[in-house]
């Protein structure tokens, strides 16, 4: 009798083993396959024989590697659930598989389920909730917009009627209200840029520490009297290549948000530090491995749910109430830390609080305190009749930048395409500053115009003003020596300082 019940046991192993629909593998601690079952033909398309004696790395996905042997150091010493990775076809494409493994005397013993249909569907699913996000990102835009743009054409309307009647003692009023609306539109749209990571930047070796430490006393008073504000600083903080001025607006917006987590007041913490990243923790962060600067800011408020977390870094997503906010805040921190090469994090347990962390890349080899201070710069002398070459397409841009260049003591010449700014620079007028927008008609862009310019005229200083992610054409990070970027819109008293400092040298 027992020897029937073992042999019955066996056929009812092999059985299973024959016509298992799904992967079933025998695996030493190396990865060396000892054993495959007929499945491996009908959904890899390999022989079992093809794959014995050979280590899993042969099959795998290259994006997969790593976590693979990951999941296979785990799976010598305890059971592995759930474990997804890409095995290759013998036709050369891949399939999706989720592994259950279990060790036994130094064997890995491992069925892995085909979901590549079931990865198929949830793309579609994904693609079809973006969808719905652009839908929610462009209603959100068009609905602020309108509130901006009311504001400013009803401003102009009432101060041409009030001009038209003669009374002039509220005019300073709707034109203040006008420019309040645009500068909350320019706001909108840098943060949209922000978050798409196409804003113009302004990348700069920074020190965190101190400018954390120039910002304390504006983020106690944001805080208010009833929120304990502490700093930790990091000695020996690394240096960050980063634009300070939207590092600054992060973390106004974060500590923001906190001070709005704690109604009843709290504690919020401000902390930096070194941190270095292996292959395992840069991949949990998606980011390259390397050494980074963390600035991490954690209050004692009402924390987020893993629904909210989940949603948190999308446009327009907000838990606060309608009116309290727009939903772009931690959208842009999340685009600027991404453009910037680093990454955005969110830590947070409900009712416990929550931890926002920016990682940046740390840029030189020293640390931030060691640098000597800057020299400051000489100021800048008016205009003394020097000519400014201005190209833009948009008339009403070319006409404002004109009239400040000549209230500066400035000669503006105007041209509104690349080919006639090209015929200008060719001529024998003299040039001290090409300033050109970046999007141009006419089959040249400003960046085009400026390395043509400068063919020309060697030296020739350059200011780009651009609106829009036309600035992936001119590279931040990659600028030659005089040339400079401004993003539109600006307001004209930033331009006369560019203008000033650049023509100045």
């Amino acid at each position: 009798h027992l020897e029937q019940a073992v042999e019955a046991r066996t056929r009812e192993r092999d059985r299973v083993w024959q016509v298992s629909r799904d992967l079933i593998a025998v695996v030493d601690g190396e990865g060396v396959f000892q054993a495959a079952n007929p499945a491996w033909t009908r959904i890899l398309g390999w022989q079992p024989e093809e794959v014995t004696g050979r280590n899993f790395r042969a099959f795998i996905h290259p994006e997969d590697d790593l976590p693979t042997v990951d999941a296979l150091a785990h799976a010598t010493r305890d059971v592995l659930a759930a474990f997804e990775n890409r095995y290759r076809h013998k036709d050369g494409s891949y399939r999706w598989f989720s592994w259950m493994a279990t060790p036994e005397a130094g064997l890995v013993y491992a069925t892995g389920r085909d979901i590549t249909e079931q990865r198929r569907i949830e793309e579609q699913l994904r693609q079809s909730q973006k969808m719905e996000a652009v839908g929610q990102l462009t209603g959100g835009i068009a609905h602020d917009f309108n509130n901006l743009l009311t504001g400013i054409s009803g401003s102009l309307e009432m101060l041409q009627a009030r001009i038209a009647q003669g009374r002039f003692n509220t005019v300073e009023k709707h034109v203040a209200a006008a420019q309040g609306a645009a500068r909350r539109a320019a706001s909108l749209t840098h943060r949209l840029l922000a978050f798409s990571r196409r804003q113009t930047l302004d990348p700069r070796p920074s020190n965190v520490n101190a400018l954390i430490a120039d910002m304390a006393e504006l983020i106690r008073r944001t805080m208010g009297p009833e929120i304990i504000v502490e700093a930790v600083q990091a000695a020996g903080l690394w240096r960050t290549m980063c634009d300070p001025n939207q590092l600054e607006n992060a973390l106004l917006n974060l500590c923001i948000n906190a001070r709005d987590a704690m109604p009843d007041g709290g504690r919020l913490t401000i902390e930096t530090a070194n941190r270095r990243l292996d292959e395992r923790a840069a991949r949990e962060r998606d980011v390259p491995p390397g050494e980074y600067i963390c600035v991490s800011v954690t209050d004692t408020g009402t924390g987020m749910t893993p629904d909210v977390i989940a949603r948190a870094f999308d446009p327009f997503f907000t838990t606060k109430p309608l009116g309290m906010g727009t939903g772009l805040g931690l959208s842009m921190i999340y685009g600027f830390a991404r453009q910037s090469g680093g990454q955005a994090r969110i830590y947070s347990e409900l009712g416990e609080g929550t931890t926002i962390c920016i990682y940046l890349p740390r840029h030189g080899s020293g640390d931030a305190e060691a640098e000597a201070p800057a020299e400051a710069a000489a100021a800048p002398r008016p205009g003394q009749g020097e000519t400014v070459l201005v190209v833009d397409d948009e008339p009403t841009v070319r006409m404002l930048v004109t009239e400040v260049l000549e209230d500066l003591g400035y000669v503006a010449i105007e041209a509104a395409d690349g080919a006639s700014g090209l015929r200008v620079l060719r001529s024998n007028v003299g040039i001290d500053l090409l300033i050109t927008d970046v999007g141009l008609p006419g089959g040249m862009n400003g960046r085009q115009l400026a390395e043509a310019a400068r063919e020309i005229r060697p030296g020739l200083r350059v200011l780009f003003i651009t609106g829009y992610a036309e600035n992936a054409l001119i590279g931040n990070c990659h600028l030659l020596p005089d040339m400079h970027v401004l993003s539109k819109p600006f307001p004209l008293e930033i331009l006369a300082g560019r203008i000033r400092e650049i023509i100045a040298g």
